[in-house]
C-alpha cells in the first residue's frame, strides 16, 4: 500500500514523494509510526528561512513581534514566523551587551542576517501504545554535506511546541551544517477549547472540524456540552490532559525522531532504484548523531541515549537537562565543607510543589525582600504576608512576626526540600512568573493520566479579567496560540483557575482559599498539589481521602516511569547547569544524575559535568537591564555551544573531553559594561585541582 505525501515548496513547484509502509525497511521507507501527511517546505534563505522565519538576526532582537495581516486568521507562515520569533527569544538573551551577535546569535560565523536556506519537513507521529499525536520534524540546510552527514536532536524545551528549540540545538546544529530533528515530545500547546472544539493543525491554523489536530481532549460531544456547561470557556491542554503521560515516552520521541531524519535524508540524497525505494545513503554508520538540547529538551534526549540500544546516538551535550534520576542512596552529594546531601533526586513535582507552596511567603524573608531583583515588580507583598499568615495558621511555618514566618519558610526550602542558596535571588522572579505553580498543575495532571474533567485539586484553565473572573478567550489570542502560547499555562491570555476560590471561580494568582478567606494565591489548591505529590496530607498528616489517595498512587506511579537509568552506554555526554538554578535545582537533577552515572557506568562513564557559577536557567532574564540581573549573571546559553563543540570535537578530532569541573565565571558589575569574553571564563582543559568535580568514597563532591 503506498501513501502519497503532497509536499509544498515555498516559492517553488509542488513535490510528490512516495512510499510504502508495509515491509518497513530502515531509513529508506516512511517509519510505521509517522501518521498522515509530511508536510514539507523549502526555504530560500532570502525571503524567509529555517532557523529565523525570515526575519534575520535584527529582526529576532527586535522588541516588536511580527504581526498578522488579519489577527483572527493568520496564514500558516505567518503562524510558523511568529512561533519562531517567541520561541527563540524565550531562551536566548538578545538585548544589546548580553553576547547576543557576539558570542551567539544567527549572525555569529555566518555573517549578515544569518538566514539560513534548506528544506523542512514536518509531520505527526505516535508511540507504541497511544494515539495521542506527537510533532515531529526535520529540518535539512542547503549546506548539508550526504558525504561527512550531522544529525543534531532538537527536542523542544519546557513544553514548548515544535519550534522550541530552535534557537538552542536548531541554531547550533544548522549553523553546522546538520540536519536537525525536533520533536515537541508530545506536549506543545495543543489547546482544545472546550466550548467551541477548535484545536490546532499541525500548522497552528485553528479547525472545529473532524480533522487531524494535535490534541483533543477524550470527550464526546454530550460529556464536552455537560463540562462547558459546568465550567463555562475552559480549555484542555495537550501536556496536562492528554492522559498518557508523554514524559515517560521522551526518549523513544527522540528516538523515533532521528528515524524519521534519516528517512528523510535518504529521500533526499539516496539512490533511485525505480522501484519506490531509496537506496540507502545515509545510516547511523556514516552520520555523526549528537542528541542535544536545553532543560526539557534536554532532558528527553538523555534519556534517548539511556534508551537507544541500536546504537543511533554517538554523543550527547545537553543544558540544564531535566532529569529526574532513579533514587539511589548510596551515595550523597556535597558542596565543599557543608553538609552531606543524602536527601537528593527528589521529584520534579516534589520540588515544585514546595516551591508553589512555600516561595511566596519566602519572597518576603528579610535577606531576599528587597535584595531580589524585580520582587516587588512581579510580587504582590501583601498577599505574600497572606500566604506567610495561612502556613502559619496551618503549622506549616514558625514565628510570631512575618518575618519570622518568611525566614522560617526560606529555611524550609534550603534545608529540607534542599534548594541551593544561589537560587533565592532568582525563586522570587520566578514566582512571580508563576513558574511553580504552572508546573505543579501540569506535571500532577500527566502523572496522573488524569482528564481535564477530573479538574485536579480544584484548578482549571481559562482566560481571566478584571477581578480574575472567568472570559472567554478573545479569538485574536486563541488564533495565535500556537505562536504565542510555551504550553503550560499560564501562557498567552491562558490562565490557571481556582474553581474552588472564595466567591467565584478566579484566577489562582488573585484568588483566596476557602480556608482562609484572604488572597492568599489560592494556597489551598496548592496544598493539595504538594498533597497528591507527598502521598499525604500536608496540614494535618492524616491518610488522604480515597479518591485522593487513588489519585497520587497514580502520580507516584506516574513518576517512577520518568525516572532517569544514570546508564549513557558510554557515550560521550556533557552536561552544562548554572549554579543558580531556580527551576530545575541542582541538588535533584544534575548533581544525582552525575553520581547515578558512576555508579550505573563506573570506569566506563563518558559522562563530564560542568557546573557554571553566575548562571541560571532562563537566560532571557538578564536581558532586563536591572541590577542584580544582567550585571550579576552570565549566559549559560554560551557554555551550551560550547558543551557541543566539544561533543563534535571528541567525535570528530578523537579531543579527549575536559574533566568535569565548576566554571568561575565573572560577572559584567556593571550594567553599562557589555559582557566579554573576560566575563566568560573557558571549560578548563586541564583545570585546577581545587576546581574538579569528582565522585570519590560514594560521594558526588563539589567545590565550593
Amino acid at each position: 500500500m503506498k501513501t502519497l505525501l503532497q509536499c509544498t515548496l515555498i516559492g517553488a513547484v509542488t513535490l510528490t514523494v512516495s512510499a510504502c509502509k508495509e515491509g518497513n525497511s530502515p531509513f529508506n521507507q516512511l517509519p510505521d509510526f509517522v501518521q498522515g501527511e509530511v508536510v514539507s517546505n523549502q526555504y530560500d534563505g532570502v525571503n524567509n528561512d529555517l532557523l529565523t522565519g525570515g526575519l534575520g538576526a535584527s529582526g529576532l532582537a527586535s522588541g516588536t513581534p511580527p504581526a498578522f495581516d488579519d489577527p483572527i486568521n493568520p496564514t500558516p507562515e505567518e503562524l510558523r514566523t511568529l512561533a519562531i520569533y517567541n520561541n527563540y527569544r524565550a531562551l536566548v538573551d538578545t538585548v544589546p551587551g548580553g553576547g547576543y551577535g557576539e558570542f551567539f546569535g544567527p549572525q555569529v560565523g555566518s555573517g549578515g542576517e544569518g538566514l539560513i536556506p534548506g528544506e523542512e519537513h514536518l509531520a505527526y507521529m505516535t508511540v507504541e501504545g497511544t494515539d495521542v499525536p506527537v510533532t515531529v520534524m526535520v529540518q535539512v540546510p542547503d549546506s548539508f554535506d550526504p558525504d561527512q552527514a550531522c544529525m543534531i536532536t532538537a527536542p523542544s524545551s519546557g513544553s514548548r511546541g515544535i519550534y522550541g528549540a530552535i534557537g538552542t540545538a536548531g541554531e547550533w546544529g544548522l549553523k553546522k551544517g546538520c540536519a536537525v530533528v525536533y520533536t515537541d515530545k508530545g506536549t506543545g500547546t495543543g489547546s482544545h477549547n472546550l466550548a467551541t472544539n477548535a484545536a490546532q493543525r499541525i500548522d497552528g491554523t485553528l479547525t472545529r472540524a473532524d480533522e487531524p489536530v494535535q490534541f483533543r481532549a477524550d470527550l464526546d460531544a454530550q460529556a464536552r456540552a455537560d463540562f462547558d456547561a459546568a465550567w463555562p470557556d475552559r480549555f484542555a491542554y495537550k501536556h496536562a490532559h492528554s492522559q498518557v503521560n508523554p514524559e515517560a515516552d521522551w526518549g523513544r520521541h527522540v528516538l523515533q525522531s532521528i528515524e524519521f531524519g534519516f528517512y528523510v535524508l535518504n529521500e533526499k540524497f539516496g539512490q533511485e532504484t525505480g522501484n519506490d525505494r531509496k537506496v540507502i545513503k545515509i545510516k547511523p554508520k556514516n552520520t555523526l548523531v549528537i542528541a542535544s538540547s536545553v532543560s526539557n529538551g534536554g532532558g528527553a534526549s538523555v534519556r534517548a541515549a539511556e534508551l537507544d540500544d541500536s546504537d543511533l546516538i554517538d554523543g550527547v551535550a545537553v543544558s540544564e537537562p531535566n532529569v529526574n534520576p532513579r533514587v539511589d542512596t548510596s551515595f550523597t552529594i556535597r558542596q565543599g565543607n557543608g553538609p552531606e546531601l543524602a536527601e537528593h533526586s527528589r521529584s520534579l513535582l516534589d520540588y515544585t510543589t514546595a516551591l508553589a507552596v512555600y516561595q511566596g511567603c519566602a519572597n518576603i524573608a528579610p535577606e531576599v525582600r528587597d535584595v531580589a531583583p524585580l520582587n516587588a515588580t512581579f510580587n504582590n507583598f501583601t498577599i505574600a504576608e497572606n500566604i506567610c499568615n495561612s502556613l502559619a495558621n496551618k503549622g506549616l511555618v514558625a514565628g510570631a512576626t512575618t518575618d519570622d514566618r518568611a525566614t522560617d519558610a526560606l529555611r524550609i526550602l534550603e534545608e529540607d526540600v534542599g534548594i541551593q542558596p544561589e537560587q533565592n535571588l532568582l525563586a522570587p522572579i520566578h514566582f512571580g512568573l508563576a513558574v511553580a505553580q504552572s508546573i505543579s498543575t501540569t506535571y500532577a495532571n500527566t502523572y496522573a493520566r488524569a482528564g481535564v474533567e477530573d479538574r485536579l485539586c480544584d484548578i482549571s484553565l481559562a482566560a481571566t479579567g478584571a477581578g480574575g473572573a472567568v472570559v472567554p478567550l478573545t479569538e485574536a489570542q486563541e488564533a495565535a496560540l500556537f505562536s504565542a502560547s510555551n504550553g503550560i499555562p499560564p501562557s498567552a491570555g491562558m490562565s490557571l483557575v481556582y474553581d474552588d476560590a472564595e466567591g467565584q471561580p478566579t484566577n489562582l494568582a488573585a484568588s483566596a482559599s476557602p480556608s482562609s478567606s484572604q488572597q492568599d494565591y489560592g494556597l489551598d489548591a496548592l496544598l493539595c498539589l504538594r498533597s497528591l505529590a507527598l502521598g499525604t496530607d500536608v496540614v494535618s498528616g492524616s491518610e488522604l481521602s480515597e479518591s485522593d489517595a487513588d489519585m497520587a498512587e497514580r502520580i507516584a506511579g506516574g513518576i517512577e516511569e520518568v525516572r532517569a537509568s544514570g546508564n549513557l552506554q558510554g557515550k560521550p555526554t556533557v552536561f552544562v547547569t548554572g549554579r543558580a538554578d531556580a527551576i530545575l535545582p541542582i541538588n535533584h537533577t544534575s548533581r544525582p544524575y552525575f553520581g547515578l552515572n558512576q555508579r550505573a557506568e563506573g570506569s566506563d562513564s563518558n559522562l563530564r559535568y560542568y557546573e557554571i557559577l553566575n548562571a541560571h536557567h532562563l537566560d532571557v532574564l538578564n536581558g532586563f537591564q536591572v541590577p542584580g540581573l544582567a550585571d550579576t549573571y552570565v549566559p549559560l546559553h554560551h557554555y551550551y555551544f560550547q558543551a557541543l563543540d566539544l561533543v563534535w570535537a571528541n567525535l570528530t578530532e578523537k579531543q579527549a573531553l575536559p574533566p568535569s569541573q565548576v566554571v568561575r565565571t565573572l560577572p559584567r558589575g556593571d550594567l553599562g559594561t557589555p559582557l566579554s569574553e573576560a566575563n566568560l571564563t573557558p571549560i578548563a582543559a586541564n583545570p585546577d585541582a581545587g576546581d574538579l568535580i569528582v565522585f570519590s568514597d560514594n560521594q558526588v563532591q563539589i567545590p565550593d
